[in-house]
Formats: C-alpha cells, sequence, structure tokens
C-alpha cells in the first residue's frame, strides 16, 4: 500500500507504519530479511484496526537510513520501527542515522528495551537503540530502533509476563506508544489487551459513545 499525509486513512484510528531493516546482506540478496516479516505479524496481533504499511530493505550507510526516515515522515507515517543495525560494529550506524533525522529524543525506549534484553543476556548493554520524535511543519512521527532477531523484537514490544498468571512482569515499549502519538497529534491506536495493554492515563482514554 502506498499513501501521503494527505490521502484518507480507511479508518479514522488507522496507523501508518513505516517498517524498515537495515542490513548490508538482506539488502544486497545474500539471505532474506527476517525483521519486516516479523514486525508485520506482532503489529498485525497487537492492534485492532489494521494499520497501513510502507517498507524499506536497505544497507548499513548513514546517510541512506536517515533519508529513508525523513522520506517516510514525509509520506505521513505516524510510526516508523526500524531493525537492525544497532550493536557495536563498525557498520552499525542506525542509532546515528536516527538522532540525525530527529527533532527530539526520546530515551525512555531505548533505556526500557534494554531493562527487557538484559532478563535473557547480558550482552544486551552492546545494544545501542534509540527513539526519536521527528516533526516537520503539520506532521510529527515516534521513530523506534528494535533489535534484528524476530524472537527480541517481540520481547521489546510485548513485554514480559509470568507464564503461569499471565501478569505483566516487565512492560513492553509498545505499551507507551499510542500514547505517545496522541501527544504528537496522530491516531488514537488501540491494543489487543493479551498481546500489549496500551496505558493511556485517564484524562486521555477515550470515552465509550
Amino acid at each position: 500500500m502506498t499513501f501521503n499525509r494527505q490521502s484518507p486513512r480507511e479508518h479514522p484510528d488507522q496507523l501508518r507504519i513505516g517498517l524498515v531493516s537495515v542490513s548490508d546482506r538482506a539488502s544486497s540478496g545474500q539471505y532474506q530479511d527476517q525483521g519486516i516479516p516479523a514486525l508485520r505479524r506482532w503489529l498485525d496481533s497487537a492492534l485492532t484496526v489494521a494499520p497501513a504499511y510502507l517498507e524499506r530493505l536497505i544497507p548499513d550507510e548513514r546517510a541512506q537510513i536517515t533519508g529513508t526516515l525523513v522520506e517516510l515522515v514525509d509520506a505521513g507515517c505516524d510510526l516508523i520501527l526500524t531493525t537492525g543495525g544497532t550493536g557495536p560494529a563498525r557498520r552499525d550506524v542506525t542509532p546515528e542515522a536516527t538522532v540525525d533525522a530527529g527533532t527530539r529524543e526520546m530515551p525512555g525506549f531505548g533505556e526500557q528495551m534494554r531493562q527487557i534484553s538484559l532478563k535473557f543476556v547480558p550482552t544486551a548493554i552492546l545494544s545501542r537503540q534509540v527513539a526519536v520524535i521527528r516533526e516537520i511543519q503539520d506532521h510529527a512521527a515516534l521513530i523506534i530502533n528494535l533489535p534484528g532477531q524476530p524472537k527480541a523484537i517481540q520481547e521489546t514490544l510485548e513485554g514480559l509476563r509470568d507464564t503461569e498468571t499471565g501478569q505483566v512482569l516487565v512492560p513492553g515499549i509498545f505499551a507507551a506508544v499510542p500514547y505517545c502519538i496522541d501527544l504528537i497529534g496522530g491516531p488514537y491506536a488501540q491494543t489487543h489487551e493479551h498481546v500489549v495493554q496500551a496505558f493511556r492515563p485517564k484524562s486521555a482514554r477515550r470515552t465509550a459513545s
């Protein structure tokens, strides 16, 4: 699906989401990208209104990553999720490119992702994911770097639950995404609570009609 800021949404609450996989090898056809399919599966299961997607598979080139993020915001994306390129290797430049594209940083997202990942692996401290808001004249979007592996993508978005009771032990970052999008002027996104419960203060919750 293609869209721009002027085209009507299929539903007033529909999110327009950019998905960006950053990988030299996947973008050159050396192996099949797993990041974008994993993101789509999770978002389709989590959101109550099916989102519209714009997808990009690009190499680890800082200027190209920044340019792609700018392009997707200009096209009208409310949320952009990147996967890959956030480690300490010299070619891992997604965080720097994301900061280049942003107008304001949102450090809490990266902090929470590392807290979740540390429950599984000590090497989570090597992760450098960041999040920013990019604001243009009449639109704004939230941009978040995510890990490269499908399992880690799900864990950071969804959080950790007790396997017996289903109680949330560590909130996933997506619990805060809908309210953030509210605050920057985007649509009122809602989630399926069995996947992830979106949190809003009482004053920001939509009343039933």
